[in-house]
């Protein structure tokens, strides 16, 4: 179904259905919100074939698109992508349930007794790009947390989302909860979008999982609650106390190991002193690995490299392309990603721990990382077993959204007919 005429009709019913999916869910047992996980493992292994038949269309149709290479890259699946979906969905299935959790307990002078437990936020609607493993990633991590999903897919990915989901579906089936726990919006129509942004009758919060433009809109249009995982400028700062080899090795993987990604390095900033050794063999590092260095005044003699303009700050390439700059210290690495930094992910390489912690208290970047790769900016090496986006702002989730964040809580007050005076 691609072509609807009653766009605010449809996406009206998939409410309906996702909240009232989602009162079930808040009681449901954590045993079976593990086999529906469990089972949509085994739906997804056994369906495989057709998951990556329903992907080559998707990628012919971004092919004719025109998308770059990294995009293409973010929306292909092969069989190993395949089996790491599927292990995704049993690393969050294999995870404590949040559900019910005690956060905190304390008495009270009074008599009374008082817990604070985690509990759903209820609707999550998530609306993302080209990649189709979200499709899995976010169902599961609501249905973990004991919500309803509505998920919207970019065109793209449209195939291989629906294919997917098929297997989220069964695996609801299979475990007896509701199957309107996970609804997919079965069109590419983008007056579903504008729709779901002010269902607020049905849509307790929005998750917004893509490039700058979309995120935007979100934030612009949306009367809905929004969790808004924003554009990754991810800087990496060599400083003059790093360790050479560690240094070439977290660069280029956090350059090249995959573009595509929002943990992906955007920037290098180099420490002054270094601009004649370590820096410029980084430089050449990067050079000689295919990427695009776009060099300040100071960077750009060397060779292969490309004059920066004010543009190349604070750009998210997603490419095998990189800002470079030299920098004075930590101070003025501090200074750059204050001013073109996106509060997602940065770096620090460094053997001096002062300096490390001063990087890591004066910046308020949703993640900071000292000498470690920024491509580990993702739930799933965080141990979260998936995430439904990387939030930056500093409102009830930020990081990676796994499960737990994806649960609110309420207060639990028990006495003995305890009567306040």
């Amino acid at each position: 179904m691609t072509d609807i005429d009653d766009i605010a009709g449809l996406m009206a019913g998939i409410g309906a259905r996702a909240r009232a999916a989602a009162a079930e869910l808040a009681f449901a047992p954590a045993a079976a919100k593990r086999a529906a996980l469990e089972a949509a493992a085994e739906a997804i292994d056994a369906r495989a074939g057709e998951i990556v038949a329903a992907n080559e269309r998707d990628m012919d149709f971004g092919r004719n698109k025109g998308l770059s290479p990294a995009m293409l890259d973010r929306l292909m699946l092969d069989p190993a992508r395949i089996k790491g979906i599927a292990a995704g969905l049993r690393a969050v299935a294999a995870q404590d349930d949040p559900v019910g959790a005690v956060i905190a307990e304390w008495d009270m002078p009074s008599g009374i007794h008082i817990r604070r437990v985690r509990t759903p936020l209820g609707v999550v609607g998530v609306i993302f790009e080209s990649r189709p493993n979200v499709t899995a990633d976010a169902g599961a991590l609501c249905l973990k947390a004991g919500n309803a999903a509505i998920l919207r897919g970019g065109s793209e990915s449209f195939h291989s989302s629906r294919a997917i989901h098929d297997c989220l579906v069964e695996g609801l089936r299979a475990a007896g909860l509701p199957e309107e726990a996970i609804q997919l919006v079965p069109t590419r129509d983008r007056a579903a979008v504008t729709e779901m942004l002010k269902m607020v009758a049905f849509i307790d919060v929005i998750v917004p999982r893509g490039g700058k433009g979309l995120v935007g809109l979100v934030q612009r249009e949306a009367r809905v609650p929004v969790f808004a995982h924003l554009e990754g400028i991810v800087h990496v700062y060599v400083d003059a106390a790093a360790d050479p080899r560690k240094a070439f090795d977290v660069v280029l993987n956090a350059k090249t190991r995959r573009t595509g990604i929002c943990g992906a390095a955007e920037c290098l900033l180099i420490d002054r002193p270094l601009a004649q050794g370590l820096g410029a063999d980084l430089i050449a590092a990067l050079v000689e690995a295919g990427v695009r260095v776009h060099a300040d005044a100071a960077l750009s003699a060397l060779p292969g490299t490309t004059p920066a303009t004010e543009d190349d700050w604070g750009r998210e390439y997603l490419d095998m392309d990189i800002a470079a700059k030299l920098v004075d210290g930590v101070d003025g690495a501090i200074e750059h990603i204050r001013r073109y930094g996106s509060h997602h992910t940065d770096a620090i390489l460094t053997r001096d721990d002062a300096v490390a912690e001063r990087f890591f208290t004066r910046l308020d970047s949703a993640i900071l990382m000292r000498n470690a790769s920024t491509q580990f900016a993702d739930g799933g090496e965080f141990g979260m077993g998936a995430e439904i986006g990387i939030a930056t702002g500093k409102m009830h989730a930020r990081g990676p959204v796994g499960a737990e964040q994806l649960t609110s809580f309420k207060y639990l007050v028990t006495g003995d007919g305890t009567v306040r005076g």
